[in-house]
């Protein structure tokens, strides 16, 4: 019996969520899980993952020549079109179960998804929330944050402002250094508190699209490896973008799809 043979049940299997789990997402705009991913699945699907990155990264600058956004991290998109077995987990019904549930709706679909790899010495990720860039009609969408290994503070693990999501000032900010110093300041003015812990391995979270989180450096010695899946309402209807990246968001992730209509893009298949 191979690996895969063991594994791949796990993306299929229902991961049962507590009422205070919903509770707690719906309150705080995001929810850590534990357990959701084991190690022995993990192990099977990292390796496949990273070798994804290091082919496909198109960052070859070294850190001290980049920008804030280009030290956070490395951005890979869309690594499920490269590889089957990318596939098997971007497609997880467990994964994608979890996130209409979270969501209260029936169905969801894929959006896309990002490799985010913070170097040894990468540095913060500016304070933002995910749907600056989304032409989405409502905010019935989640990202997923799956590290491939634990992740303690000192490898820049997911820091959210609990209760965010519904903090309308500040969208209009895309990653940078003046969207870090500006929401560090309006975060902290409105007492929205900062959840800033570390993550088992095995643990995930699930973050609304206008949730409003940011990231410590990595100040160890290697790679902080995550994974992540970006799950909309099926229903969802496309938006008149409002800035050049939800422009090209539009083309990119949802091609031959026009404001108006719901997405329906090859890219976007159902999951759930």
């Amino acid at each position: 019996m191979t690996p895969m043979t063991l594994t791949r049940p796990e993306l299929e299997t229902d991961y049962t969520l507590s009422r205070s789990d919903i509770r707690h997402f719906a309150e705080h705009g995001f929810v850590k899980l534990k357990n959701v991913l084991s190690a022995e699945t993990i192990a099977e699907y990292e390796p496949e993952i990273t070798g994804k990155v290091i082919e496909l990264n198109t960052q070859h600058l070294p850190l001290e020549e980049r920008d804030t956004y280009g030290k956070a991290f490395l951005q890979v998109s869309n690594l499920w079109q490269d590889s089957e077995r990318v596939l098997e987990f971007v497609s997880s019904p467990r994964l994608a179960r979890i996130a209409a549930q979270l969501l209260g709706v029936q169905s969801v679909r894929l959006y896309h998804d990002q490799a985010l790899y913070k170097e040894s010495g990468g540095g913060v990720t500016p304070w933002h929330a995910d749907q600056y860039y989304w032409p989405f009609t409502t905010d019935r969408c989640v990202t997923i944050w799956a590290p491939l290994q634990d992740t303690p503070m000192e490898m820049g693990p997911l820091s959210f402002a609990a209760g965010s999501q519904t903090f309308e000032f500040g969208r209009d900010l895309p990653i940078s250094d003046e969207s870090e110093r500006v929401l560090q300041q309006a975060l902290a003015e409105q007492n929205f508190t900062e959840v800033s812990e570390p993550y088992e391995l095995g643990e995930v979270s699930y973050h609304l699209g206008w949730t409003f989180h940011h990231a410590p450096p990595n100040t160890t010695d290697i790679p902080r490896r995550v994974m992540t899946v970006i799950y909309v309402d099926a229903a969802m209807e496309i938006s008149e973008p409002v800035n050049a990246n939800q422009v090209a968001d539009l083309a990119t992730w949802m091609p031959g799809n026009q404001p108006g209509e719901t997405i329906s893009s090859p890219l976007n298949p159902v999951l759930y």
